[in-house]
């Protein structure tokens, strides 16, 4: 269709919509893709799409006839090389335009049961003792679970602590919490291969971080080595927390609301013993 003749609909509801969504996708893509490891990859694609319009264009046979030929294996390539990416795109957009009436949520309980995993990872962190806590959310881990030790135990501090207590079996590998309650415990995760992690975390640190860019779950990890507790949320490391800003930072991710977060600092600042206490510590991002 010449452009003369395209100019005028520009203006019809149904080309701005259209418009409007491609602009959308592309932005969120872009978002997506920003500082992550597809970005040079991306630029490769481009220069050879750009070599063979320049092949077109000059009219250089051998090299269109081998760029045409790689245009087949493009796809598979890209689907390779970015599963990483796109799996994390259609969690974004699923998350995004999930319904919500169908979106998991804390229950009754669910400011108890915050209260009981920042105690039990404030105590870990004083005694220097290494803990990996997983939050399901709306993407089930159904696969992680199973792999690991079936527990379905109601959550509580004590258990917490026994888990990760370095005498007990169970304390190597990650505990996961499905549904106001530990499902499972010793679970092993992938490792993030995101290059820009700082060489200072270890393993714990990137199957905690691993875990979050595969799913929008959500990760609390204590420090063997220095005891400081960070949170990770969509492969974003938050570390050297306190005790009110882990509450904080959990309390939002699974959507409890402010007023009940307010009742339940409270509370828990009455619960906590004087001895489990700590100054407020400075957030770093890594």
């Amino acid at each position: 269709m010449p452009f003369s003749e395209y100019f005028p609909t520009l203006y019809s509801a149904r080309s701005v919509l259209d418009i409007t969504i491609v602009f959308i996708i592309v932005y969120v893509v872009l978002k997506l893709l920003r500082g992550t490891r597809a970005v040079p990859t991306v630029v490769g694609i481009v220069s050879l799409a750009l070599l063979y319009w320049l092949a077109v264009a000059q009219d250089l046979a051998t090299l269109e006839f081998v760029l045409r030929s790689g245009v087949f294996y493009i796809g598979v390539l890209i689907i390779v090389l970015f599963q990483s990416e796109i799996r994390q795109a259609l969690i974004y957009f699923g998350n995004r335009w999930w319904l919500p009436f169908l979106r998991r949520r804390g229950g009754g309980q669910g400011d108890i049961i915050f209260d009981e995993i920042v105690l039990a990872a404030t105590t870990l962190s004083s005694q220097k003792i290494g803990a990996l806590i997983v939050l399901e959310r709306s993407v089930g881990l159904r696969n992680f679970i199973d792999a690991g030790v079936p527990l379905d135990a109601a959550l509580t501090y004590d258990l917490f602590v026994t888990i990760f207590n370095p005498a007990t079996p169970l304390h190597d590998g990650a505990v996961i919490i499905r549904r106001e309650r530990i499902a499972s415990a010793s679970c092993f995760l992938p490792l993030t291969k995101n290059p820009n992690i700082s060489r200072e975390l270890g393993t714990r640190h990137r199957a905690a971080i691993g875990i979050t860019e595969g799913s929008d779950a959500i990760s609390v990890v204590v420090s063997e080595e220095t005891g400081l507790i960070s949170f990770i949320k969509d492969g974003n490391i938050i570390r050297n927390l306190d005790t009110k800003t882990l509450r904080r930072l959990l309390l939002e991710a699974m959507d409890i609301p402010i007023e009940t977060e307010k009742k339940q600092l409270n509370a828990a600042d009455d619960k906590e013993p004087k001895s489990l206490k700590e100054p407020e510590a400075e957030v770093t991002l890594s």
